[in-house]
């Protein structure tokens, strides 16, 4: 998916006109159009700006087969607890991979069942 697309879509997934979109990054409608349908890229300021807005990360937006990834994380507690990995042995960080899988699977599995009920 192209860069134009993607803030097409994501433009649409917030509802949001061209000119509505052009007043939260503080350029005009006529510039969004421009951007969606790739006659014109971003400059390194708007594509910023754009990623804030929709608070997707900017490698998403660059790249094309990038996965969605929120630009901002909120949960200070998740974050904090990430930051311990990194004086974790090897061998411990492993074990949490292990868990964390699991802990996934079971998700997974869960809601597999619950939409068969």
């Amino acid at each position: 998916m192209t860069l134009g697309e993607k803030i097409k879509l994501l433009r649409k997934e917030m509802g949001w006109s061209q000119d509505g979109l052009a007043q939260k990054i503080d350029t005009d409608g006529r510039q969004i159009s421009r951007y969606e349908n790739g006659k014109f890229l971003p400059s390194a300021d708007a594509i910023i700006k754009l990623a804030q807005v929709f608070n997707v990360s900017i490698d998403y937006l660059l790249i094309d087969d990038a996965p969605r990834k929120p630009l901002h994380f909120n949960d200070e507690l998740l974050i904090k607890k990430l930051q311990e990995i990194e004086d974790m042995t090897e061998d411990d960080r492993n074990s949490l991979i292990h868990i964390i899988d699991a802990i996934a699977t079971k998700n997974r599995i869960k809601t597999l069942a619950d939409t068969v009920r």
